[in-house]
């Protein structure tokens, strides 16, 4: 458990406590009810969950390989959207600059140490980054995807859960991730000549033969 830190005054920007910071505190009550080994299990998700969609990405990949070659052209994108949504959300929050509620309000005891004052609270970078690689797989692979968005759906809560976001910043994360992901996704899928083409060359034996 580590106190919340409060930020220096020159620091405080965007306080985001009033549109759900009850919720926010109601919630970490609830994480400090919990049984320890509960709260041990979200934090270690909340951690090192975002290496789940780069497991789910590579099985996409292999899946695709006898798939059409938009699949695999989406499937091979994946992994770039996911850094474009992350960019795209890094500059909404500089826009903002919504203080971390584990800085804004007092008494927060959350599970996971309070980032330093500076690194800003809105939008979540862990959901932005779960749900546009859920939605980047959903548009190559429905049952990929659908794991993807139940993984992203558990991240996003953690998020919460940790303390390190309130509920809206993950709501929103959650918007992001899925609307860059979702017109990348449909974008990625153009790319297929190039598929087939790669397909007949030595990247063949990566690529796969496709469908018969």
């Amino acid at each position: 458990m580590i106190p919340n830190v409060h930020p220096p005054a020159r620091l405080l920007a965007y306080d985001g406590s009033g549109i759900d910071g009850g919720l926010y505190t109601r919630i970490t009550g609830w994480a400090g009810a919990a049984p320890h080994w509960f709260d041990q299990l979200v934090t270690a998700w909340s951690a090192l969950g975002l290496g789940v969609f780069a497991l789910l990405m590579l099985r996409g990949w292999w899946r695709a390989r006898s798939a059409d070659s938009a699949v695999m052209a989406r499937v091979l994108a994946s992994p770039l959207i996911v850094v474009v949504a992350y960019l795209a959300n890094s500059v909404l929050k500089g826009l903002v600059e919504e203080v971390r509620p584990c800085q804004q309000i007092a008494g927060t005891v959350p599970l996971e140490a309070c980032p330093a004052p500076g690194d800003w609270s809105f939008p979540s970078n862990h959901t932005v980054i779960a749900f546009a690689a859920a939605t980047a797989l959903w548009f190559a692979d429905r049952r990929l995807g659908g794991i993807g968005l139940l993984a992203a759906v558990l991240m996003g809560a953690s998020r919460v859960w940790v303390g390190a976001h309130y509920p809206h910043d993950v709501a929103v994360g959650a918007v992001v991730g899925v609307l860059v992901a979702a017109v990348l996704a449909l974008l990625a899928g153009r790319a297929a000549p190039l598929v087939d083409r790669l397909r007949t060359g030595p990247l063949g034996p990566v690529l796969g033969v496709g469908t018969a």
